[in-house]
């Protein structure tokens, strides 16, 4: 059966003109995402190396390089950079690492610090023999506050700085600073003191075996 067209008419007929349908987000969508953000703990960092079971003691001598490590602990969003510094006990700020600020790119994971080295050049502000606290935070600086899914800044590290003493023989001089100044002054009544007893507890194992 053939299909009869009236003259002029077209063979479809052209859809309705579409409509722009503007979709607003429902109010529990958005309440979703932002509960979902609200359960993120705060991020930061967790100190791997040294160790923090006790305080570490490192020296403050040539080639004697210090390694501080971390791992990222619920750190969603990167930081762009990091800042890593040492505040001494003494009061003062030292920048941790080879940028003179303590800049490392936000993904670092470690710093490596020559201590030797920022000795040497820095003369007007060098390292104490003293403990230190390690403080590490992101862009946002060192007073940052804890927020969801962002690195916390970090200072519970404490280690120490001590320069080594060269050694000095007996026959050179040397004498002990931790013992008693009258003994080391006197070593004739050091020896007669050490004789007394000798014979004290010899007279002692002798009355044993008599009686």
């Amino acid at each position: 059966m053939g299909l009869s067209l009236t003259p002029g008419q077209p063979l479809l007929t052209p859809p309705a003109r579409a409509e722009t349908v503007h979709l607003q987000p429902r109010a529990s969508d958005s309440s979703s995402s932002e509960s979902l953000a609200q359960t993120l703990p705060a991020g930061g960092v967790t100190i791997t190396q040294p160790p923090q079971s006790s305080t570490s003691f490192f020296k403050l001598a040539e080639n004697q390089l210090i390694t501080f490590g971390w791992n990222f602990t619920y750190v969603v969003q990167q930081p762009t950079s990091i800042t890593v510094s040492a505040v001494g006990a003494n009061g003062y700020t030292y920048a941790v690492g080879p940028d003179p600020n303590g800049h490392i790119p936000g993904t670092a994971t470690e710093v490596v610090w020559d201590v030797y080295s920022y000795q040497q050049a820095h003369p007007n502000t060098p390292l104490a023999q003293e403990s230190y606290t390690l403080h590490i935070w992101d862009d946002r600086g060192p007073g940052a506050t804890a927020a969801p899914g962002l690195m916390s800044p970090n200072n519970a590290l404490v280690f120490a700085l001590y320069t080594p003493q060269a050694y000095t023989p007996l026959a050179s001089g040397w004498t002990c600073t931790g013992c008693s100044g009258a003994l080391i002054a006197r070593p004739a009544l050091t020896g007669v003191l050490i004789t007394f007893l000798l014979i004290l507890f010899s007279g002692f194992r002798v009355l044993r075996r008599v009686y």
